[in-house]
């Protein structure tokens, strides 16, 4: 068959990311090209993402590029994707997943005074931030990855934060000043795992990628997603959740949180079928919780 075509944004992380596909399947013998899309998020960044059409401004015109055969495959970091999956398409392969943690570049949190300055353009961020240390000044932050790190030490900002595995695709893991355990600063849906998108019809296509999917790490995220589907939410709105799979049982941790990271509640559930899971998850910290009745959610 004829190579490939992957669509990805052009920001040089997607790119990267969509590197690292082309060569899991160069190792398969699959020839593939990159089809560079250029999305909404990605034009205007001089405003928030909330703004804009909040968490699917950095996926739908990749998706699109596949829904109308520019493209065989879409390339997403899968904590940009909106929780449902539009009609059309299909989630065919999650790759191992890299490291789900936040990062802080700059300097570690004890290394940041009273009133010190960070920078992160996520409300989840910024409360899980705020819960541990009421006293940091919270600046938003846009741009491409660079660009952010860049920001570290300058114009006031004392730290910045960004995903581990956002850092080791990049090759910049030394910009690293404390990695934030994912057990209490838990990750956004999705954080530090791909996600390949094809056509439902597409059963080729959708043949060759099996072989690049983990099982793990697939359960994984559709547990995280259904949880976030089951909240009704994205990237804008302050809460998380990380799944793990360890003999074929899924464990899920999540938190939701007040704005300003005053309350929160946290919870954790097990469970087989990632769905269930999910869902429980969410609906035990928004309802059994008081998770709904947080400020900002109500």
């Amino acid at each position: 068959m004829s190579a490939l075509r992957l669509a990805t944004r052009r920001s040089p992380l997607a790119l990267a990311q969509a590197v690292i596909v082309q060569a899991r399947l160069a190792t398969l013998g699959i020839e593939s090209e990159l089809v560079h899309i250029e999305t909404t998020g990605d034009r205007d960044v001089s405003v928030s993402l909330e703004s804009i059409g909040g968490q699917g401004v950095f996926a739908v015109e990749v998706q699109r590029a596949v829904l109308d055969g520019t493209a065989d495959v879409a390339v997403h970091s899968a904590k940009d994707l909106p929780s449902t999956t539009p009609p059309g398409l299909t989630i065919a392969c999650v790759p191992e997943r890299r490291d789900p943690a936040d990062v802080l570049v700059g300097r570690s949190l004890a290394g940041l005074g009273p009133g010190a300055t960070v920078a992160t353009g996520s409300p989840r961020r910024r409360a899980l931030l705020l819960e541990r240390r009421p006293d940091l000044r919270i600046v938003g932050l846009r741009g491409n990855m660079a660009t952010r790190f860049a920001k570290a030490g300058h114009d006031g900002v004392d730290a910045v934060v960004a995903a581990a595995a956002a850092l080791d695709r990049l090759g910049e893991d030394v910009l690293m000043s404390e990695r934030l355990d994912p057990e209490w600063f838990v990750p956004q849906v999705g954080q530090g795992t791909l996600a390949l998108e094809v056509r439902s019809t597409d059963a080729a296509t959708r043949e060759l990628l099996a072989t690049l999917n983990d099982h793990d790490a697939m359960s994984s995220l559709l547990a995280e997603r259904a949880f976030l589907r089951e909240l009704g939410s994205g990237c804008s709105i302050p809460a998380g959740a990380f799944a793990t799979v360890r003999d074929g049982t899924i464990s899920i941790n999540g938190v939701m949180l007040a704005l300003d990271g005053a309350t929160s509640v946290r919870a954790n559930f097990s469970g087989t079928e990632p769905e269930f899971v999910g869902r429980a998850l969410a609906t035990t910290l928004r309802d059994e919780l008081g998770g709904g009745e947080l400020a900002g959610w109500t």
